[in-house]
Formats: structure tokens, C-alpha cells, sequence
């Protein structure tokens, strides 16, 4: 499942541990449309306390957790099984195995085994609605899931459980919790992470991202539409004691008025057809991507100067025009530069058969019909394909701010914002006028390297490539010219001084070669591969 798609799994989620783009293993399954029970009261201090301590001592961490199961297990639970990790319980009744067979196994257990895990908590934690009673028989109602990230961030998401564990058929409602998925970590991968004063998680879901935020920012605020996960994401800062602002509501109701330094949203971007958006999490009653466009004009309304916002979209590629100019247009008088990556591009097809996965209708007798109902609508409204990707979004003081829209699929060194955050800086080198640009002086990143190509036992290579480890990950192509440029930037001699020396040794024109390799520079120092000193 890609990246940006929403889909969760029954594993412990770690944010360092996923696939190479930062997923969390697994996807969804089961159908959506009953009901669910999150917590039915908010958190109460001396209970969190409690649990809190209760987990410490049971060793429920990521780590711990996915140790016990082992390889086998910890695997079949991001697909979804369980049976590997109850293989890997074996008999033991111990606190530890006690909370995996409650949350990340979806297991009933013992009464007397779960006051041996959460000594004193059982009627209270079932009158909060996170477990449920039956007879001497004890189940979680609600999950309850080990989280850490690549940032120091650890600690426990309070969320509705993943359906559809073991191939089960599961009915989940309209107002279901997501916990952590792939999109969400990504998420946190690519956001800006030095240090503000206001942070905003617009529809904060489980409470993920602002345990993210948290980190760096003063004071986080976080809003959701859900009133569910609303209640949801106040056990989650709870339990790691965690100080954000929790605010009920659609999109920038909340927060009339008010400016932030950071925005960051995980937005119900999907495009289903009409009448058929009932998950809050994933859905929004806006036709086609006008809710991606409400949520990134929005953040850019209210970025106060200097400020950064990140956003996981989907976008429409129409079937009459340019995708690129299109999305341009959005940002037009924004007074903010933007970046959009797209990192994947699906056609309807594709499309409708991932989110119709995601919904649990694969292989149920209304797939086809649903699947039919989806295609007809993308084919209605103009749809070629989707693009899926990040908008990342930079307050400006220039009266002309940079629009960068590009596809970038191969992969990236994540987390990938601290590199995205740079861009601003970047771009105020990269813009420099000429006279300026040839009197700065220029240092090669240190990630950045040189791959040389040709035949074997060839004298000379016939391509060399400038090679980034660090953000995108570029490759840029080079000639011999700008090459030795490149290699001299060690911010000594300015950019005209090391033009005028490669011109020499090469025996070319100095006018020539500076024409020809300002545009290259700018483009190296806009990609952060090359770094700018004062002018």
C-alpha cells in the first residue's frame, strides 16, 4: 500500500523501523459501516497514572513487545495474523504477555491475568470503555499500541483496533479512530522539526503527530472534526503525560483568527464518489480534491512569517490539462513558496481498488458494484489519475515566492524534514543575482558524493554523477566544467574565482563557461547540495 494511504496494521508502530519510505507494515481489512466503542469518558488523572506505570512495569514498549514475538510473529502481525504471536506467548501468563494478548493480539484473557498486569484498573479501565467484560473473561475495546519514533518520541496511541485481523469481517463506523499508519508516519518523517513557539495538527486523528510536534514546539493545538477522536487523542496525551491543546471541529473553525509556525495535517483527502463518504478519517463531503485545496490555502493563510506547513494530499490529474499548472494555480497570491513532491501517480483503476481495499470490500458481494460506482465517478468529473505526494508550504517575504512542483518517486533518506526545512535558505542563495552568486562563496555537502561512469578500463568516465545522501536523494549529471567547480567548493575562493581557474585549465572562454554553469549552480544549491555562504 503506498506511503500516503491510511491503511494501519496490528503491529507495535515504530517510526524508525518501518520500510524504506517510513511504513508501517500491514494494511486494513473488514467492512466498514457498524458501530465501535472508543473511550466513553475522558481521561481520569489517577487512572492514567496508573496504567501508565502498569505498562512501564510490563515492559509494553515497541522494542519489548516485538522481541517477545520474535521475527515469525512480530511479521505476521503487520499482515495482520495473530496466530505466529500467540505461538510466540506460548502458556506464559506473565504482565507482558498479558497486555500483547489484550492489544496487539485482539485476544481475550483471564480476569486474574489481568489484574496481575493492571493490579487495581480492571472495573475502572472497563468503565472507561478501553476493556470489555464477559463473565471471567476479559477483551480490550479499544487499542492501545506501543509507539515510538525516529525522534526520541515514545511512549503509547490510544486508537480503534485494526479490523480485519485473521481475515475477519469487521464493521467498523463512520466515526472510527485510525491508529498510526503508513501515511501518518510519513507524515511526521517529513515534517519540520526546529523548534517554534505555535504548532497546529490540523485533524489530529489518534494524537500522533502532535506527540511529534510536542518535541519542538511551545504549545501544540490539535482539532478534529471526530469527536471520538477527539476523546481518543486525550488518552493519548494523557498517557504520555503530554501537554496539547485538544479543540473539537471542522477544519479551520477551531482555530478562527489564530497564526501558527507550523501546520501540519494529515487531511481526509480521499475522492470518493458521492454519497459514499461516511470515514471521517479518510473522507470529506468535497467533491474531487477541493478539500486538499481548503486545508493547504488555509495553512497558508495563517503561517506567521518565517512559518512552515506540511500536508499529505491527493491530487487530481485532469484528463485536459496540465496537473503542474494546476496545481500552481492554487497557490497564486498565497505570499507562501511551495514545494510539492508527488511521490506516486495511480489511475482510476488503481485507485479505486486500493481505497476499496482499504474499506474491506474486496471480495464481498458489493465490490463490484462499488468498484463500478468509483470508476463512473473519476470518469465523470475528468480524472486521467491521482497524484500522491506531500505540499509543503514556506512563509515568504518575497513579493514573487518559488513554486517548486515536481515527481519525485525514488526514494528518500527519512526523516526527510529537517533537509525539506532547509529550502527556504537554499532558494534565498539559489535566486542571488549573478554579480552576487560570483562573489559567494560555495561548500559542498558533506553527504553529497561522486559516482563515476563508463566502459571498465575506459581512461575517461563518460558520465559523472553528483550523488545526495541526505533529504530526495538527487542524482544530477555533470560535465567535466561544473564538476571541477563543484569539487573546489570549499568555501575558500568565491564561484566567479573557481570559474575563472576551471575556464583556465579546461582552455575555454570564461563568459562561455560562467553562462553556462550559473544556471547548474543555482539549481545545485537550490537542491541543498551545494551550500552558500554570505554574498
Amino acid at each position: 500500500m503506498s506511503e500516503e494511504s491510511s491503511g494501519s496494521s496490528g503491529s507495535p508502530e515504530s517510526a524508525a523501523a518501518g520500510t524504506e519510505e517510513g511504513h508501517s507494515p500491514g494494511a486494513t481489512g473488514g467492512a466498514h459501516g457498524g458501530t465501535t466503542t472508543a473511550p466513553v469518558a475522558p481521561p481520569d488523572a489517577q487512572l492514567i497514572a496508573t496504567l501508565r506505570d502498569a505498562l512501564t512495569a510490563g515492559r509494553y514498549t515497541v522494542d519489548a513487545v516485538n522481541d517477545r514475538l520474535g521475527p515469525v510473529g512480530q511479521a505476521a502481525l503487520g499482515r495482520n495474523h495473530t496466530l505466529p504471536g500467540s505461538h510466540a506467548l506460548g502458556s506464559d501468563d506473565d504482565p507482558q504477555a498479558t497486555l500483547i494478548r489484550l492489544w496487539p493480539l485482539q485476544s481475550e484473557v483471564s480476569t486474574a491475568a489481568v489484574e496481575r498486569a493492571l493490579p487495581g484498573m480492571l472495573d475502572a479501565l472497563v468503565t472507561a470503555g478501553v476493556l470489555h467484560r464477559d463473565g471471567d473473561r476479559i477483551r480490550s475495546a479499544v487499542d492501545l499500541a506501543p509507539y515510538d519514533g525516529d525522534d526520541g518520541t515514545a511512549g503509547w496511541i490510544v486508537s480503534d483496533h485494526t479490523p480485519g485481523m485473521d481475515g475477519r469481517i469487521d464493521e467498523v463506523g463512520d466515526d472510527y479512530v485510525l491508529g498510526v499508519s503508513s501515511a501518518s508516519v510519513t507524515l511526521a518523517q517529513i515534517a519540520a522539526r526546529n523548534p517554534v513557539g505555535r504548532a497546529l495538527d490540523l485533524g489530529s486523528g489518534c494524537g500522533v503527530q502532535s506527540l511529534h510536534l510536542a518535541r519542538h514546539a511551545d504549545h501544540v493545538v490539535a482539532t478534529d472534526l471526530n469527536r471520538r477522536a477527539v476523546t481518543a487523542a486525550a488518552w493519548t496525551f494523557a498517557l504520555n503525560d503530554v501537554a496539547v491543546e485538544l479543540r473539537h471541529g471542522d477544519l479551520w473553525q477551531p482555530v478562527a483568527g489564530e497564526t501558527f509556525d507550523q501546520v501540519i495535517s494529515n487531511p481526509p483527502y480521499v475522492m470518493s464518489p458521492p454519497g459514499t463518504a461516511h470515514l471521517t478519517y479518510r473522507e470529506s463531503s468535497l467533491p474531487g480534491d477541493d478539500l486538499v485545496r481548503t486545508v493547504a490555502l488555509g495553512a497558508a493563510d495563517r503561517l506567521n512569517p518565517g512559518g512552515t506547513a506540511q500536508v499529505l494530499a491527493n491530487w487530481i490529474h485532469p484528463a485536459d490539462g496540465d496537473w503542474r499548472e494546476r496545481l500552481a494555480g492554487w497557490f497564486t497570491g498565497s505570499g507562501c513558496a511551495v514545494h510539492v513532491v508527488q511521490r506516486e501517480v495511480l489511475d482510476p483503476a488503481e485507485y479505486a481498488e486500493m481505497w476499496l481495499l482499504d474499506a474491506g470490500l474486496q471480495g464481498g458481494p458489493r465490490y463490484r458494484a462499488a468498484y463500478e460506482q468509483w470508476l463512473r465517478h473519476l470518469a465523470s468529473t475528468g480524472v486521467a489519475g491521482i497524484g500522491m505526494g506531500w505540499i509543503l508550504l514556506y512563509r515568504s517575504e518575497s513579493d514573487d515566492p518559488d513554486v517548486t512542483i515536481e515527481h519525485w518517486p525514488s526514494p528518500v533518506a527519512q526523516p526527510v524534514g529537517d533537509a525539506l526545512a532547509q529550502r527556504p535558505g537554499q532558494l534565498a542563495v539559489a535566486v542571488r543575482p549573478d554579480d552576487q552568486l560570483l562573489g559567494t562563496r560555495l561548500t559542498l555537502a558533506d553527504d553529497v558524493l561522486t559516482e563515476t561512469l563508463g566502459p571498465p578500463g575506459a581512461a575517461d568516465p563518460s558520465a559523472i554523477v553528483l550523488v545526495q545522501h541526505r533529504g530526495l536523494c538527487r542524482r544530477v549529471q555533470v560535465d567535466t566544467a561544473l564538476a571541477g567547480v563543484v569539487g573546489a567548493c570549499d568555501g575558500e575562493l568565491a564561484v566567479g574565482q573557481l570559474i575563472a581557474a576551471v575556464a583556465g585549465l579546461l582552455d575555454e572562454d570564461e563568459t562561455a563557461v560562467t553562462h553556462r554553469l550559473l544556471p547548474r549552480l543555482r539549481e545545485l544549491i537550490s537542491y541543498g547540495m551545494l551550500i552558500g555562504g554570505p554574498a
